[in-house]
């Protein structure tokens, strides 16, 4: 795939997950609550989850405008996505009644976290008009 041709998908990507993120996790959590819900009853967790991935969603529509701008959030993401599905497994594996997650959110998390890194640009790879840096923990000599 061309790089011109991936930062299309890229941001086609960002603006998928984030209208998701905007408009669906909370319908989600009661059209289909065995894997999308981890509270029965009233709990205030969930709004609080819908309104912080909603703010992400928010932002990852602002990143496609221009994804090499906005790569430390892309990775945010992408990192944020394995960790929380990482944890949210590990719970539905361990706890009785939850395993419809493992259906449901928790895969979702994984595949957006795939899509994400692999459609994005690796730091080195973005072509800019910047001078080159140095590497990360290059010390540089100096004559004198």
């Amino acid at each position: 795939m061309t790089y011109d041709r991936r930062l299309r998908y890229l941001r086609v990507a960002l603006v998928v997950v984030g209208l998701i993120s905007i408009f669906g996790l909370y319908p989600l959590m009661f059209l289909w609550p065995s894997g999308w819900a981890w509270h029965t009853g009233h709990s205030d967790y969930p709004l609080m989850i819908v309104g912080i991935y909603a703010t992400l969603g928010v932002f990852l529509i602002r990143a496609a405008k221009n994804p090499l701008q906005n790569l430390s959030l892309i990775w945010f993401t992408v990192w944020s996505s394995i960790v929380h599905g990482g944890i949210m497994a590990v719970q539905a594996l361990t706890s009785p009644g939850q395993h419809g997650h493992l259906i449901g959110d928790v895969p979702v998390l994984f595949l957006v976290a795939l899509v994400l890194a692999v459609l994005t640009p690796r730091a080195e790879k973005v072509r800019t008009d910047e001078e080159p840096r140095a590497p990360i923990g290059h010390i540089p000599q100096y004559a004198g």
